[in-house]
């Protein structure tokens, strides 16, 4: 397969492991980097592994390459001006830390050419507080990821208010190429779209469990043996459009009914803040709970299961398209 162009992975932990990944899968040249020559040689060891991992599996991504030749398109470097050179496409995923995005972007920013789509794959920070002050901020843009990225697709893509139309378009057009599922937003807004829903459910959740309406292990059922089931291949507007005669008659039949559950749904709770002793209690009790289903010590082998069955889940879901 002939190679579509170099990209460039600033950061070479999970996520960028991933994206590296990802990109290979479709024939991309990648060159990871990070500032620890030993940090580079690890994660290229550990995406080898993976990739052959995930073959024996059958959940590799890509029809086109094997995992060894996936593998021989991703290269390493503590390099960054080895890395981001002549890329049509970098990726960042440093830690989530502000004047540590600007100062890498500032580096690369300097080094870029014209025609090259700058990336964040920040989760939370608007695009704008990072890419103010750059040269090239035009073609600078967020593409979220969701976690694990390998095995959920999802990825939001977030402008900022001086990106220009083409790189929105050229940006959503590799991502559906690399087999993501791009959400565009016409404008940034704090947590972008992701997080807002995540937040919304999770504020609902610790309210119920504070209040001790429901256990946490039981409130977890509605949604793995419930929402979850059908949220897996549909989402909460397709669902609504389908438990009725369309959107118009779902809101006209539970609208009223939806308004005034949610009026009962009380303030975002505080407990999020842990600034009172009281909601100090709150997040201890919630914790010790979840202790209770998975202990701290358990913590990797229970990542470990998830990401299998989120693997398996991915590719059923790519055997029925």
């Amino acid at each position: 397969m002939e190679s579509k162009g170099k990209v460039g992975i600033v950061g070479s932990g999970l996520i960028g492991k991933s994206w590296a990944m990802i990109f290979a899968s479709v024939g991309y040249n990648v060159v990871l980097f990070d500032i620890d020559s030993k940090q580079v040689e690890a994660a290229i060891e550990s995406i080898r592994n993976e990739l052959k991992h995930f073959e024996s599996e059958g959940t590799l991504r890509g029809d086109k390459l094997s995992a060894e030749e996936q593998a021989k398109l991703i290269t390493g470097t503590s390099s960054l001006q080895e890395c981001v050179k002549d890329c049509v496409y970098i990726q960042e995923c440093v830690p989530e830390n502000l004047e540590l995005k600007i100062k890498v972007w500032s580096e690369v920013d300097k080094m870029v050419t014209e025609n090259t789509i700058l990336a964040s794959s920040t989760s939370c920070i608007v695009p704008s507080k990072i890419s103010a002050d750059l040269k090239n901020k035009e073609r600078f843009i967020v593409a979220h990821p969701c976690n694990p990225p390998y095995h959920t697709p999802m990825v939001e893509l977030v402008p900022a208010p001086w990106t220009n139309q083409d790189t929105r378009t050229k940006t959503r057009q590799i991502m559906a190429e690399a087999g993501q599922g791009p959400v565009s937003l016409s404008r940034e807004l704090p947590g972008f779209v992701l997080n807002r829903m995540q937040y919304a459910l999770l504020n609902e959740c610790f309210r119920l469990i504070k209040d001790e309406v429901v256990s946490p292990q039981d409130l977890d059922v509605v949604m793995k043996d419930g929402m979850g089931m059908r949220y897996a291949f549909m989402g909460p507007m397709e669902t609504i459009h389908l438990n009725a005669d369309g959107t118009q008659n779902y809101c006209d039949r539970y609208g009223h009914t939806i308004y005034n559950v949610s009026s009962d749904s009380g303030p975002i709770p505080t407990a999020w803040r842990q600034e009172t002793e009281d909601d100090k209690a709150t997040v201890e009790r919630i914790s010790s709970l979840m202790c209770e289903t998975v202990p701290l010590e358990q913590l990797a082998d229970r990542r470990l299961w998830r990401d299998k069955r989120l693997a398996a889940l991915a590719k059923l879901k790519r055997s029925m398209q």
